[in-house]
């Protein structure tokens, strides 16, 4: 798997860019995939992400979209406002997960 630096972080990735290795995320690196797609977190977002960082280690796959919103109790519609136009992806790539099976 390739290696990339994002603001003196050296991280695995897979050929779109999410992490390989999910020990290298953390925090701050949260905050500097989140400034790659052009978005500034907030507490909203951190909530989110922890949420799917949760549900990966329970489940060992991604949440799609309607999971995420289920068990974080965020509305869909809340989430393609803070993640806008492909908030699974989004949401995935911040939090430094797998892309959802499924998303193109």
């Amino acid at each position: 798997m390739p290696v990339t630096t994002l603001d003196g972080h050296e991280v695995h990735v897979d050929e779109e860019g999410f992490l390989t290795d999910l020990s290298e995320w953390d925090d701050e690196l949260a905050g500097v995939l989140a400034a790659q797609i052009g978005l500034t977190l907030t507490d909203e977002h951190r909530a989110i992400l922890a949420f799917l960082r949760t549900d990966y280690a329970e489940r060992g796959e991604t949440a799609t979209l309607r999971r995420a919103s289920a068990g974080s109790g965020v509305p869909v519609k809340d989430l393609f406002r803070l993640f806008p136009q492909k908030p699974a992806k989004k949401m995935a790539y911040v939090a430094g997960l797998p892309k959802p099976v499924g998303c193109v």
